[in-house]
């Protein structure tokens, strides 16, 4: 399992147990507004929003909070207007870094996300500076259970381009950003267990990191995703798994 693979496991498990769910709900909602506003409050015809609303119904999100986010972003109730900005950066020896936002105030979160890196042995970059460095992939998990072979089959029949399995965590299906939706379908209708839906930038490269850099490391994910205009967090790092254990404690 890649470092950051690892991490996104971390962070379930520490909203699980309530430490990070009441962000996690925050952030699940305004992706939901923002889907919403841009495409619709179909999800039937809104791909974004049914990945949206997936990811909801894995952090058991009361239906009728996530009914008055779509009316925010359809009009229909008064809401905030966020915007997405994407942040490039570097981390501790010389890790690259994508941070997807939603914000209101553009100027804010530049000036919280630039004094994050700071803090953390980072430092902010240029637009273009990493994202070169990544692929943005459709990404589907299925739960434990099936057997690889089974899992690899009924993939490749729906059309998805991977499947990279997870240890006791599944499996990950990566497919075309576009095919994640008619993917997930067929998995699904083929009787698979599946998890979280959603669109990934993963790495072409990864940098091994260990000691200072990273615990260092760590904190600087852990600081970006508590930042309220934080969606999401990139990163292409890896490190001995017994280590990210030990130092997310």
């Amino acid at each position: 399992m890649s470092g950051h693979n690892r991490w996104s496991k971390i962070k379930r498990q520490k909203a699980a147990m309530g430490a990070t769910k009441g962000k996690l709900y925050s952030k699940v909602i305004k992706e939901i507004t923002v889907s919403s506003r841009l495409g619709g409050g179909d999800p039937g015809g809104n791909a974004r929003l049914r990945v949206a609303l997936g990811l909801a119904r894995e952090a058991n999100i009361p239906k009728d909070t996530i009914e008055r986010a779509i009316k925010k972003g359809t009009g229909e109730l008064e809401g905030e207007s966020y915007e997405e900005v994407m942040y490039e950066g570097y981390g501790p020896g010389g890790v690259a870094v994508l941070v997807e936002c939603l914000t209101d105030n553009r100027n804010r979160t530049s000036a919280d996300v630039r004094s994050v890196f700071g803090r953390h042995g980072g430092n902010l970059g240029a637009e273009g500076a990493v994202a070169w460095m990544f692929h943005k992939k459709g990404v589907v998990t299925v739960k434990s259970g099936p057997a690889e072979d089974a899992v690899l089959e009924k993939a490749l029949e729906a059309g998805a381009e991977d499947v990279v399995p997870q240890g006791s965590d599944g499996f990950e299906v990566r497919t075309a950003p576009a095919d994640l939706h008619t993917v997930a379908v067929s998995l699904e209708s083929a009787g698979l267990p599946l998890g979280e839906q959603k669109w990934m930038y993963l790495p072409q490269n990864t940098v091994q990191l260990d000691g200072d850099n990273a615990k260092k490391m760590l904190k600087l994910m852990d600081a970006l995703e508590d930042n309220d205009d934080v969606q999401n967090v990139h990163a292409n790092f890896e490190m001995d798994e017994s280590l990210m254990e030990s130092l997310s404690q």
